[in-house]
């Protein structure tokens, strides 16, 4: 039975699958595949082979490494994301000691952090398309390494510009792992599986809210606020150096914006050569042949017999010209073995357009974007509620807004896990075929829940009641709006196969867009309408959001092949 096993086994690893067998470019064949690093099953072969010759401690340390291959990409990963949750959060307990020792008004403050959310979630299309061409690892060490100097020159501000401006350099470079992280994950998940990994991966960045006024509390109360920038440089610090020995998982084999690219250099490669070809045959044929001075001077010194030795050899040598490739085409089929893309090959704006020509992407990023702007804005005001009404320092307004953070952190674990339990389920009622709006059927129960939250949370700061229920209802505010947000950037991978990374950067630029306008007018409506009138308000979109999402549940399958279709004519064409 061994001896059968190992043929089969054997079998297996000689013979590639065939391109049948591949669906998607998501599933191109890959050295090195990354989602082999976390499954047993694509390395069994090997393992069959070291049971059958009596050693199965060797599966065992295969699976090992495999596994743990997979947990340290996710692990560095999911810290790094950690920077833009505290950059954004851990700032917050600080607001009035910076007003005080800076000068600076409530609307620089403001600005200060509107900026910071607005290019946190801009740059990603940046960050994104430079990842097309140097994989994921040297956008993050050259993003970290951004994010370090800007939060080094923060803590060393005078004034309140030269913070705003250093508050810039943070969001540009704290930007990179967010969209990115996410697509990593793509890389190495299969899309039943990254529900729950979305949900532990997010989990990471939402302890910025959780940790950060905590953090930020301590810090500023203990020493002063510029104690919570030189922490930030020496978390950003160890993450630059975790990212060193990282194991890049960005395979261009799997990139539509590499196989686009990859097209239009075949193209010019193919054009060249057939030029170069054509005046090389033009040149060997004025060598061969002899001007008409030379013929007469050849035809009078040769022989006879001599002479159609000449051309005979000549009419050969013509015929290994035809038959041989050309050594233009020779260089020509080696160079686009390894084709290097530049930024000439990578257009940031073409991959987000074919991301925002699709209505249900269209549709989920705008949902998106508003319930990640509500969590910034009850961040943002709260912490203003808690200083000007209760008079609260930073440390106790941290202790506070733990209360969020925690909730968001179990919502989004639970809900990732719950979003691959009905994503599995409908996928096993309808006999293995899927989609991807089958995992938006999860949020369904989250949805009901929401908007009453958010309205007795606002109601019940309008009143200064007990503190306790305010923490409560942060805490359910957090827990049902991340449950929700999880799975629609769950959703937004899977929809956009080969696309995932400039999906999750558009998906940043909207939430990053809807936090800055979120932040620039959380004051004015706050002093005008009251805590109340803005979450009443805040309500509204919520519903608004939930809308939105039930929408691409119920006709984003259809939009989106559609324009499947449609792209698979282009290209074919």
């Amino acid at each position: 039975m061994s001896n059968v096993h190992e043929k089969q086994a054997d079998g297996q690893n000689a013979a590639p699958p065939p391109p049948a067998a591949i669906l998607d470019i998501e599933h191109a064949v890959v050295a090195d595949d990354p989602r082999a690093w976390s499954k047993a099953r694509k390395v069994r072969p090997v393992f069959q082979r070291c049971c059958a010759s009596e050693r199965p401690e060797i599966f065992w340390r295969c699976l090992l490494i495999a596994y743990t291959l997979q947990l340290i990409v996710v692990v560095t990963v999911s810290a790094a994301s950690m920077i833009a949750g505290l950059g954004g959060n851990i700032y917050n307990p600080a607001i009035s000691q910076i007003e005080e020792q800076l000068h600076a008004s409530s609307g620089k403050i403001s600005l200060s952090l509107s900026l910071f959310i607005a290019i946190q979630g801009s740059v990603p299309l940046i960050w994104s398309a430079l990842s097309e061409f140097w994989g994921r690892k040297r956008v993050y060490l050259v993003s970290t390494a951004l994010c370090m100097l800007g939060c080094i020159v923060a803590a060393l501000s005078k004034t309140i510009d030269v913070l705003i401006g250093m508050r810039c350099i943070q969001g540009v470079g704290s930007s990179a792992v967010i969209s990115l992280g996410a697509a990593t994950l793509a890389d190495i998940y299969e899309p039943s599986q990254r529900g729950t990994m979305m949900g532990i991966y997010y989990s990471a960045p939402l302890l910025g809210p959780s940790l950060g006024p905590i953090l930020g509390g301590v810090l500023t109360q203990g020493f002063s606020w510029r104690a919570t920038f030189w922490f930030l440089a020496i978390f950003v610090g160890v993450c630059f150096l975790s990212f060193i020995p990282f194991k890049d998982t960005y395979r261009r084999e799997r990139s539509l914006v590499y196989q686009a690219a990859l097209k239009r250099r075949l193209a010019q490669q193919s054009a060249k050569s057939s030029e170069t070809s054509t005046l090389s045959q033009v040149t060997a044929v004025s060598r061969i042949v002899p001007a008409a001075d030379e013929k007469t001077a050849v035809s009078e010194s040769v022989q006879p017999g001599t002479k159609d030795a000449i051309d005979t050899l000549v009419r050969e040598r013509d015929l290994e010209k035809q038959n041989q490739p050309s050594r233009a085409e020779v260089e020509a089929s080696e160079q686009l073995q390894e084709v290097k893309l530049s930024l000439a090959d990578v257009n940031p704006v073409k991959p987000i357009i074919h991301v925002l020509r699709r209505m249900n992407n269209l549709t989920i990023l705008f949902a998106s974007g508003l319930i990640f702007a509500f969590s910034y804005s009850i961040t943002f005001t709260c912490s203003r509620t808690l200083a000007d009404k209760y008079e609260y320092n930073a440390l106790q307004i941290g202790l506070v807004l733990l209360a969020f953070g925690v909730g968001s952190l179990l919502g989004s674990v639970l809900g990732g896990r719950y979003s691959d339990h009905v994503f599995r389920k409908l996928k096993a009622r309808k006999g293995g075929a899927s989609q991807a709006e089958m995992r938006l059927e999860s949020t369904m129960v989250p949805m009901v829940f929401l908007p009453p939250s958010v309205i007795a949370y606002g109601w019940v700061c309008q009143q200064h009641v007990n503190v306790g229920a305010i923490c409560v209802m942060l805490f359910l505010s957090g827990f049902f709006s991340i449950c929700i947000y999880s799975s629609t950037l769950a959703y937004i991978v899977d929809a956009n196969t080969g696309r995932s990374s400039s999906a999750v950067a558009t998906n940043s630029a909207f939430r990053g867009l809807s936090a800055f306008v979120a932040a620039e007018v959380a004051v004015p409506l706050q002093d005008s309408i009251g805590d109340g009138g803005l979450y009443s308000l805040w309500t509204g979109l919520m519903i608004l959001s939930e809308l939105l999402i039930l929408l691409v549940w119920w006709k984003g399958g259809a939009w989106r092949q559609k324009w499947e279709i449609k792209e698979r004519a282009a290209s074919n064409s």
